[in-house]
């Protein structure tokens, strides 16, 4: 079974099909919250670190941070974001950006061993981003389109992943440190999305023997109850395989979800996670008792 680690200074999350699932919380993300894309570009990161707290208090293992805002200067809200975030919380961070020089000063800002957020099959993109990840010893995601596009063809989208995880191997960074996103189509524009990612998890497990990784919510782009697609999606591409995805801890159905699949897959010793977080509190239950 492959196993990706990640870290902090004074933390270690290992991602793996014989694990826990892995939570990477996705809501320090300037894209579509404007109030937040504002204050950053100000220089504020008050907000950064409430968000991040709250996700670790759901259940967040690792945090993704994207420091995204138009007309900014990213690389160094980047930074400041990852140094203010490591401060006051040690999970592991996942550094996310479009911008090399982004990643690069989030990386130099970074404690521990990062995921880098992301790398393509672009010949452009494979040639700027491994580098860094050899450089920094970090793990990096490698999503599953190049210089065509997205592939609606699970066997073209193998080829690609296959590509970048080759070549990351020729530039010295083992297969274990590359989690590959198999890219999650919207269902709702192709019927088959669903199952069609499942059966790619599942081919790049056994066939490239590489953790995969996803962001969750694609799924459900344009469906109504968008989070009740997503709780059995999730559910799903746990029981098939994939061992971490990019997703909102604060929604209690998602959690749920994830902590049930960890307990049905054997991923959740003696059920002690379901039982800490779902048993009735003692006093509601010696109520119940004296009413009975």
């Amino acid at each position: 079974m492959p196993q990706t680690i990640i870290s902090s200074k004074t933390k270690e999350i290992i991602i793996g099909p014989d694990q826990p699932f892995v939570i990477i919380g996705e809501r320090i993300n300037p894209t579509n919250r404007k109030l937040l894309a504002e204050e950053m570009k100000a220089g504020n990161l008050e907000r950064v670190q409430q968000d991040a707290m709250s996700q670790v208090n759901a259940g967040a293992q690792i945090l993704d941070v994207n420091a995204g805002v138009p007309l900014a200067d990213e690389p160094k809200i980047l930074a400041d974001s990852i140094k203010l975030i490591q401060s006051v919380s040690d999970v592991p961070l996942c550094i996310d950006s479009s911008i090399v020089e982004a990643l690069k000063c989030g990386l130099e800002a970074y404690q521990g061993k990062a995921l880098l957020n992301s790398v393509t099959g672009e010949e452009e993109r494979l040639e700027t981003v491994l580098p860094l990840v050899k450089q920094f010893g970090c793990a990096v995601i490698g999503i599953s389109n190049d210089d065509s596009g997205i592939s609606e063809d699970i066997n073209v989208r193998f080829e690609v992943a296959k590509k970048i995880v080759e070549r990351a191997m020729d530039h010295g960074i083992p297969k274990e440190d590359v989690l590959i996103d198999p890219l999650v189509m919207p269902i709702g524009a192709i019927n088959d999305a669903g199952k069609q990612v499942l059966e790619l998890i599942k081919k790049l497990q056994n066939e490239l023997q590489v953790n995969t990784t996803c962001g969750a919510s694609n799924l459900s782009f344009g469906l109504p109850n968008r989070h009740g697609l997503n709780t059995a999606f999730i559910a799903m591409a746990i029981a098939n395989g994939m061992p971490c995805a990019i997703t909102n801890p604060l929604e209690k159905v998602i959690m749920q979800s994830v902590r049930g699949a960890n307990v049905v897959m054997g991923h959740d010793p003696e059920c002690s996670d379901w039982i800490m977080n779902y048993r009735e509190p003692r006093e509601k239950r010696s109520r119940r008792k004296r009413r009975s």
